[in-house]
């Protein structure tokens, strides 16, 4: 009977790990945030390579799609996270998703 318990124990504790882990793996998503609704042109990414659009804003989520340099996308808004770049919520062609600010130039169209 104290086989069952330790590992109920083991379990549960494992369970709340993992809980935890997933909790802060999509903290920057609740981070504060300001609307923009302004067209965007992908800046600063070398011609050989492409920015990586994210399902959510962080450089370890899941990739949903790539844009070349100089495309223009439409801004809808972005979040401050801390200790770190600011991230922009993206659309273009279908592809709906997260991209670090540093890659990102407001433009006039």
């Amino acid at each position: 009977m104290k086989t069952a318990l330790r590992n109920l124990i083991l379990s549960a504790t494992a369970g709340l790990v993992i809980l935890g882990a997933a909790f802060f793996a999509i903290s920057p998503a609740m981070a504060a945030g300001y609307n923009v609704f302004h067209a965007g042109q992908v800046i600063n990414v070398d011609p050989w390579d492409n920015l990586n659009v994210r399902l959510w804003p962080a450089s370890y989520s899941q990739k949903i799609g790539q844009l070349p340099n100089l495309t223009y996308v439409y801004v809808e808004r972005c979040i401050k996270v801390e200790n770190s770049s600011d991230w922009c919520k993206i659309g273009r062609d279908g592809i709906y998703g997260w991209v670090n600010s540093r890659f990102l130039h407001l433009v006039n169209l």
